[in-house]
């Protein structure tokens, strides 16, 4: 095994812990990995037990000894992965007035620079002189250590940027402020703002959403940094279930306010030219309805599941008199409507159909509506959402396994489609040196998961080569189908590459999110292993030369299928992996855990909820068995999947490994649920992973 196995890997202590709950009774040897202190930590990582840090970095270290023989081997795949990234890329400006703005980065930058330049009628192609709003990658060395940055939004009248930066990965943002003229940049004072900020009508007045001491998005906040007023509460959530955020509508008539959980939504609007006035409930939450609102001529159209709407529906009512919800578009079985814009004079949404979208765009004018679709067997499809309210033109997002990102301007009257970017790769990139196939494999319900495949056109599918399956499944997120410049030293070196379109995301509407969560959730995982197996059984690969690869609720499903049937797969890599589901769903300080058990269940009141997930979380359904290599990591600040549930999982699989494959922990002890955030930092992480599954494969 290319592995360094001569070290022994850290035994930590077990401390028995009995956790009593609804009648039944369960045992945590490591349940003292979580700080008591936790909270505090986030803020301060200094402040981790003495223990617990000696630990982590215990198994950093046997881990980094392990890894030592793949290092040439990373820093190979690395540079790979370097050399199909633009040195000096640039987004494609986004009109505002009269400026264009854009984010860019020049040879050797990790985070960029924020910049505009002067337009003439609205035409990005007629541009003036640069000038540097804010350069990232100074301030990033500035700070040392970790380095994110949230909002970075100018104010109306073009004179101040307000950005949002987090030093710790703890997603705890402090605002600053900078005037645009003088340079000059102050902090706002805010210092546990969420990341976005909004400005007023006025240039003057901030909105905010601030955390709780459980690190809760609970309250949204506005000041107006002209010192005419103090810091002033809008609105604050009473429901620890409800997470909190703040935006502005389309036309930017309105600061909208949402409270949300997975499945319910409530909309509070503050007027954007009367910031100072009370915010309106929109509509009052009902259990189980979700809504977003888009302004146009005069009414509000709003994509709903109310009425039983399952893939969702576009109704309408005057924004004048807001009340009875009349339908415009209705609902249509199979077809979701995953998001929509709304224009001076258009409507436009998206819609995915048999696990493929496309766009629908309504002249308001006229009522007339046209597609736009592409021919290929699997593709991704975006709305950038970054044109004026008032443009006839809308932009989109195009790529596919084997086809580089283009962006597109769209004349939504004359239908012209302008090509504004595509994405270049600078090592070069050959679309026919690669096959893409859509597959549907059968699950062992009977339900059929679509399954997207990339790999060499010249590989020799008779040798069974390795697989790696990636998957998610969970919150209805769905992985499309698009360019991943990342996976293709995995694929150059004879992988075949497979996302599992699995039960939990939306990939065959939102029924197919349905029949993955609460009592359905085992549904995700067989999917998962049946894609597996069904790879296997066609000939893309063989046991135990499949790779499961998932991170946070994607870290669940490869746990969970590592459960199910452990000689499938040759290897696992789990990145901050929501493995402690019972003991996470059960501690109602975490910031997560109230907002989730829609998606989960709530184990503390619902004996079902708890014996169903205790029959499925991975850190509860260890057994003894040759488990194959492993690769775990986490995050010391992260406030998503706590750093402990890799920790203890990691030393869980270890009291019950009969065979001798390494299984590795990797806690970054300063960063959070992203890992690294710099352009050429997050690649090493990658890099890192990709090397053990070339390693466990046999391939280097």
């Amino acid at each position: 095994m290319p592995f360094s196995l001569s070290s022994t890997p850290p035994s930590p202590t077990k401390k028995p812990h009995t956790i009593e709950q609804l009648g039944r009774n369960r045992t945590d040897n490591y349940a003292w990995m979580k700080d008591d202190n936790w909270q505090a930590v986030m803020r301060d990582t200094s402040l981790l037990d003495s223990e617990i840090r000696t630990y982590l970095e215990a198994e950093n270290a046997y881990t980094e000894t392990v890894l030592k023989p793949l290092d040439d081997l990373k820093t190979q795949i690395f540079e790979e992965m370097k050399g199909r990234l633009k040195a000096d890329d640039a987004d494609v400006p986004a009109p505002d007035g009269n400026y264009a703005y854009y984010h860019r980065y020049r040879e050797g930058d990790q985070h960029g620079i924020y910049a505009r330049r002067p337009i003439a009628d609205g035409d990005i192609d007629k541009g003036g002189k640069e000038e540097i709003l804010l350069d990232a990658d100074a301030l990033a060395k500035e700070n040392h250590g970790f380095f994110d940055l949230g909002s970075v939004v100018h104010s109306r009248d073009h004179k101040r940027l307000a950005y949002a930066l987090d030093n710790k990965g703890s997603e705890n943002y402090e605002i600053f402020l900078c005037d645009l003229a003088s340079g000059k940049v102050e902090s706002s004072g805010i210092e546990t703002s969420t990341g976005g900020v909004v400005w007023a009508a006025d240039n003057a007045t901030l909105f905010w959403t601030e955390r709780d001491e459980n690190q809760r998005p609970y309250a949204v906040f506005r000041q107006n940094i002209d010192g005419s007023d103090d810091k002033t509460l809008v609105y604050q959530e009473s429901d620890p279930g409800f997470f909190v955020s703040v935006s502005e509508t389309d036309a930017r008539a309105f600061i909208e306010i949402s409270a949300h959980n997975h499945t319910t939504t409530e909309i509070w609007l503050v007027p954007a030219d009367k910031p100072e006035g009370e915010p309106k409930c929109f509509s009052e939450r009902q259990s189980g309805r979700e809504y977003s609102l888009h302004e146009q001529g005069g009414n509000f159209y709003i994509l709903t599941n109310t009425n039983g709407a399952v893939d969702f529906q576009i109704m309408q009512t005057p924004m004048d008199n807001p009340g009875k919800w009349e339908p415009f578009i209705a609902h249509k079985p199979g077809s979701l409507i995953l998001g929509m814009e709304a224009y001076e004079n258009h409507l436009v949404y998206l819609v995915r159909e048999n696990a493929l979208p496309r766009i629908v765009i309504i002249d308001m004018k006229t009522g007339d509506a046209h597609d736009i679709a592409f021919d290929e067997e699997a593709y991704g499809l975006g709305l950038k959402g970054d044109q004026p309210y008032e443009s006839r033109w809308m932009r989109f997002v195009y790529s596919s396994p084997t086809t580089p990102a283009q962006t597109f301007d769209y004349d939504m009257d004359s239908r012209e489609r302008k090509l504004r970017k595509t994405q270049e790769i600078p090592s070069g990139h050959n679309p026919s040196d690669y096959k893409t196939e859509r597959l549907h494999i059968k699950a062992r319900d009977g339900e059929t998961v679509p399954v997207t495949l990339v790999y060499k056109s010249d590989l020799d599918l008779t040798q069974k080569p390795p697989c790696l399956l990636y998957g998610y499944g969970s919150y209805g997120i769905t992985i499309a189908a698009g360019f991943r410049t990342h996976i293709l030293p995995l694929v150059d070196r004879g992988f075949v590459y497979a996302i599992a379109h699995i039960r939990g995301g939306m990939a065959k509407g939102y029924q197919w999110y349905l029949d993955g969560k609460l009592e359905k959730k085992t549904n995700t995982f067989n999917d998962f292993v049946d894609v597996g197996r069904g790879l296997c059984e066609k000939g893309y690969t063989k046991r135990g030369h499949l790779y499961a690869h998932g991170g946070s609720a994607g870290g669940l499903l490869v746990g969970a299928a590592l459960n199910q049937d452990t000689g499938l797969w040759g290897g696992v890599i789990a990145a901050v992996p929501f493995v402690d589901v019972l003991n996470t769903m059960s501690d109602d300080s975490l910031p997560l855990t109230p907002p989730e058990w829609p998606e989960w269940g709530n184990p503390l009141t619902d004996e079902a909820a708890y014996d169903r997930i205790k029959a499925y979380s991975p850190y509860d359904n260890i057994s003894d068995a040759d488990y194959p290599p492993l690769f775990i990591s986490g995050g010391l600040t992260d406030p998503r999947v706590t750093y402990w549930e890799p920790a203890k999982w990691a030393a869980r699989l270890r009291d019950h490994q009969t065979g001798n494959a390494p299984i590795l922990l990797k806690i970054n002890m300063e960063a959070g649920h992203q890992g690294e955030t710099g352009r050429y930092d997050s690649l090493k992480e990658a890099a890192l992973e990709y090397a053990f599954a070339v390693a466990a494969a046999g391939l280097d």
